[in-house]
């Protein structure tokens, strides 16, 4: 061997660059963005439904004149919002509707005064207005999370 060759070392490729990512990082952020976006407009969607219903609640009982309409919408509200567990429920009556609402409604809130009030006071001539006042964020509670919102 007359001469020797001359060989360069074995060069290696630079390392891929970090941007742009591959196709499939694209398809990865994008189905991130995705459900990223759609969490927030179900929540959005869940906020405003709340809040309608929370104006249904309210908005009945600022039309009613008296404490016993007072208590009369909101038994009629709660009536309403049960049909959504139970066909009947809104015909059950007395001892049977207030166990049906202590069952559905966590913590038990109607088993006292307020389950009396509320089944009995659309009835009366004139109701306490303190009573009337300590039944309805009971009553509001309740008639939340019969439509959905614990």
């Amino acid at each position: 061997m007359a001469g020797e060759l001359v060989l360069r070392d074995i060069h290696l490729p630079p390392p891929p660059p970090w941007w742009p990512p591959a196709p499939g990082w694209w398809m990865v952020f994008a189905a991130a963005v995705a459900v990223i976006l759609s969490l927030a407009a179900w929540r959005h969607h869940r906020k405003r439904r709340r809040r309608r219903i929370e104006a249904t609640f309210d908005d009945a009982l600022a039309a009613a004149d008296s404490p016993v309409d007072e208590v009369a919408a909101m038994s009629s509200l709660l009536r309403r919002a049960a049909r959504r567990h139970r066909r009947d429920a809104d015909t059950l009556h007395g001892r049977a509707w207030r166990e049906w609402l202590d069952r559905d409604c966590k913590p038990p809130r109607f088993d006292g005064e307020a389950g009396a009030l509320l089944v009995e006071g659309g009835f009366q001539r004139a109701l306490d207005p303190a009573a009337v006042a300590a039944l309805r964020p009971l009553a509001r509670a309740c008639f939340l999370e019969l439509m959905g919102y614990r």
